[in-house]
C-alpha cells in the first residue's frame, strides 16, 4: 500500500503577521482550516505538524493534527526553508521506521484548501507518474507586457519585443499560489528538497489563490473566503 503523510509546516517566529499561524480567520485558528482539509480528504495516513511553539502544537493536536515532535532550533530560524523542515520530518519519521510514498505540504495560513482539492493533488500526482505536483493560477495580465522603472525615473518595456503584442496573442503564464503541494518523496529526497524532474501543474481559480504576508493580504482573504463561501464554493 502506497502511504502519503500530509505536512504542515508551522513555525511560531512570523514576523510580518504576530501568531499568524494561529491567528484567527473566520473565528477560528487559522491552521485549522488546513488540518480539518487534510483529514477529511480521507487520503493520507499522517497529518501532522511540524512546530517549534508550543502553543502552536496544542492548538494542532486539539483541531485532531498529529505533532510527534517538536521541529528543531535550526530549521526553525530565519533563514530556515521549508524544505529544511519537511527533510526534518521525514529524517524523523525515518527514525520510527515509517516512510511514505507520497508527501504533501500543505500551509498553515491555506484557508482555500479543501479536501475535494487535496483529494485531486493526490490523484494527479499519482496519475501523472510527476515528481512533483504544483497548483498554479494564470497571471492577471501578461508579464511579457511589463514595464520598469529607470534610474531616470521613466518608464520602458521589460520586454520591449513584445511593446505591440496583444494580449490575446501571448503565451498564457502561471505561478505558483503558493498553498499546497504534492512530492514523490524519493525524488523529493533525492533532490535535497528540490525536486528537478517531472513536474506537474494543477490549475486553480485565480479568486481561490491569494497571498496572505501582510495586515493587507489578511483582509482580502477574508473578503475573499467569505464571497467563496456564499457561492458555495469553499
Amino acid at each position: 500500500m502506497e502511504q502519503a503523510i500530509c505536512v504542515i509546516p508551522a513555525r511560531g517566529g512570523s514576523k510580518r503577521i504576530p501568531h499568524k499561524n494561529i491567528r484567527p480567520f473566520h473565528g477560528e485558528p487559522v491552521i485549522s482550516y488546513s488540518i480539518r482539509a487534510a483529514l477529511d480528504s480521507g487520503v493520507f495516513d499522517e497529518v501532522m505538524v511540524s512546530t517549534d511553539d508550543e502553543e502552536i502544537a496544542y492548538i494542532a493536536r486539539k483541531c485532531g493534527a498529529s505533532v510527534p515532535f517538536m521541529r528543531s532550533q535550526k530549521n526553525a530560524d530565519d533563514h530556515s526553508t521549508t524544505n529544511d523542515a519537511l527533510l526534518e520530518v521525514l529524517e524523523q519519521y525515518r527514525s520510527f521506521d515509517r516512510s511514505f510514498r507520497y508527501l504533501v505540504c500543505v500551509y498553515a495560513t491555506a484557508p482555500f484548501v479543501t479536501a475535494d482539492k487535496l483529494r485531486a493533488l493526490l490523484a494527479t500526482i499519482r496519475k501523472q507518474k510527476a515528481h512533483e505536483v504544483i497548483p498554479v493560477t494564470a497571471f492577471s495580465f501578461p508579464p511579457q507586457r511589463a514595464f520598469v522603472i529607470g534610474d531616470d525615473g521613466f518608464l520602458s518595456y521589460r520586454y520591449p519585443e513584445y511593446a505591440l503584442s496583444r494580449s490575446q496573442d501571448l503565451p498564457v503564464h502561471y505561478h505558483d499560489i503558493g498553498q499546497y503541494y504534492a512530492y514523490d518523496t524519493a525524488a523529493f529526497i533525492e533532490g535535497k528538497g528540490h525536486v528537478s524532474g517531472r513536474r506537474f501543474p494543477l490549475i486553480v481559480e485565480r479568486d481561490e489563490a491569494q497571498d496572505i504576508d501582510t495586515e493587507e493580504d489578511w483582509k482580502e482573504a477574508e473578503l475573499k473566503y467569505r464571497l467563496l463561501k456564499e457561492a458555495g464554493r469553499l
